[in-house]
């Protein structure tokens, strides 16, 4: 049996003191439309990532190439990036690419009234200009906002090129991103990842704990099934005592008859 070598991941670049925060981003309206799907994604993807401190993802902050430039500055939903610090990036409350040194793999927008558009028609021509290696837009009406309920591009010079997505007859649809190595499907307003290595869905919180019940309901049901065979078996044992008792006491009561008899023949024990 041979073993397999184990996978080398980048270093984590130093962490850097006295970074100065950017600020906060304004909050649109219709945030609270998006924030559940925006919060489950990155659960997922955080958890997925959790064994390696190189990866960032993360989301809400500002984005841009250089931060005294403001007029470049985007506001990505979820955004995710390896061989960095993601500490660096945290205290700075933002993703600046010329100090972090690199821009991330992957963007994801999620559609809302306010975005929508310029999610479709500019923020992708930005994106592939801070070389962004994948773009996604995620639209949990079916399309109201972006179009269409799922897409992603892989970046091909200052644009980017459409990831093949596939469709079944049930509704699901989904495509390949070779930054994260999963697939994205947009399953009737949910977004859900697929590891094709692991061949499973992430959890997410919710399906984690639905997990757990489940299990702890089947402990608890085998936990009574246990109780019932070991009360069985008590009963069991208290029936086979009963008939041992009752052995012992017709044997008893036989020798007590035959001494009996043997007494009026006038035998001599």
């Amino acid at each position: 049996m041979t073993t397999q070598p184990a996978v080398q991941h980048p270093p984590v670049p130093p962490r850097i003191p006295n970074i100065q925060p950017l600020p906060d981003p304004p909050t649109g309206l219709d945030r609270m439309r998006q924030i559940p799907h925006i919060a489950r994604n990155q659960e997922m993807l955080q958890h997925h990532f959790r064994h390696r401190p190189d990866v960032l993802v993360s989301g809400d902050g500002y984005f841009c190439r250089i931060a005294a430039a403001r007029s470049g500055w985007l506001k990505p939903d979820c955004v995710v990036a390896f061989g960095v610090n993601p500490e660096n990036i945290l205290d700075r409350n933002g993703y600046v690419i010329n100090e972090v040194g690199k821009p991330p793999e992957f963007v994801l927008e999620v559609g809302s009234p306010s975005t929508g558009r310029r999610d479709v028609l500019v923020k992708p021509h930005i994106y592939a200009g801070f070389g962004v290696a994948e773009y996604w837009r995620f639209d949990w009406t079916g399309g109201e906002y972006h179009g269409a309920p799922l897409w992603g591009g892989r970046r091909a010079g200052l644009n980017y090129r459409p990831i093949p997505l596939q469709q079944d007859a049930a509704g699901l649809i989904w495509g390949r991103s070779d930054a994260l190595g999963l697939d994205l499907c947009w399953d009737h307003g949910q977004l859900n990842l697929y590891d094709p290595a692991a061949q499973r869905y992430l959890e997410d919180l919710q399906n984690a704990a639905q997990r757990a019940d489940a299990e702890a309901q089947r402990a608890d049901a085998a936990d009574q099934r246990a109780d019932d065979e070991a009360q069985r078996a008590d009963a069991a044992d208290q029936r086979a005592n009963a008939a041992q008792a009752a052995y012992v006491l017709m044997e008893a009561r036989n020798a007590e008859l035959e001494a009996e008899l043997r007494r009026l023949r006038g035998e001599t024990p």
